[in-house]
């Protein structure tokens, strides 16, 4: 991985000295599994519930992306998932959804990073 990327994907909230570390050293597996996450589905899923008011199914769909962003040491957006989880789980859905406002951006430049590698 050149240090183009490197700065991109760092500037985007990845940790990656983490994510190396838990991918023992593997950038090309580092990759793959960066890219998996551009075919997640878990973000729409977040937002077709929240639009329907299906607080459960976006309470799994949060948590679902708080794991995985964890994973793969997104520190920005894992962060985000769980104050949002939490949120849910204390039954402050209006917080929760208020969340989004920072999610989605969130979101957004983590994907163009990942595409732009």
């Amino acid at each position: 991985m050149d240090a183009l990327r490197k700065q991109r994907l760092t500037a985007a909230g990845i940790d990656l000295n983490s994510a190396l570390e838990r991918f023992m050293g593997n950038e090309a597996l580092l990759e793959r599994f960066l890219k998996r996450f551009l075919q997640d589905e878990n973000s729409a899923r977040l937002n077709q519930a929240l639009t329907a008011g299906d607080m459960e199914t976006a309470l799994a769909a949060a948590h679902t992306l708080k794991g995985v962003c964890g994973n793969l040491s997104m520190s920005a957006l894992y962060d985000l998932f769980s104050r949002q989880v939490a949120a849910f789980r204390a039954g402050d859905a209006a917080l929760a959804m208020g969340l989004m406002a920072e999610i989605q951006p969130a979101l957004e430049k983590t994907r163009r990073a990942i595409e732009e590698m």
